[in-house]
């Protein structure tokens, strides 16, 4: 049996800006991406933690360093400039491998610069 579990995570980060002329996606500082063990192209589930929406969509690599986290097309219209969100991943492993699985969580601070990140379970590794 196959269970989804969270891959990763990038925790409390700050929506930058929104693109509703956009076909549609979440741009993210690459440099955040690889941190939290995100890849272009992955879907994400987001959580406005402002509002309390959720909703899906996929990745777009923004610029290294940027700290853009931008919201693009239709999910624009689900988050603010300004709304603090939860970005999350998620993977389909075997049952067995599911107890010793542990996912990535990066931690951003209010300009979403990477303060510090962790594999649940394990200890934190500071960034800035």
């Amino acid at each position: 049996m196959k269970l989804h579990l969270l891959k990763s995570k990038i925790h409390n980060a700050i929506v930058t800006s929104g693109d509703l002329e956009y076909e549609g996606s979440i741009t993210v500082d690459s440099e955040l991406l690889k941190k939290a063990d995100m890849i272009p192209n992955e879907k994400v589930l987001v959580v406005n933690n402002n509002n309390g929406e959720r909703f899906e969509t996929y990745i777009i690599k923004g610029d290294h360093g940027s700290r853009v986290i931008q919201l693009n097309g239709a999910a624009a219209r689900c988050a603010l400039p300004g709304d603090e969100i939860i970005i999350m991943t998620f993977c389909e492993i075997e049952a067995e491998e599911a107890p010793d699985f542990k996912p990535m969580v990066l931690i951003v601070d209010k300009n979403n610069n990477p303060k510090r990140r962790h594999r649940i379970g394990e200890e934190d590794e500071q960034l800035g």
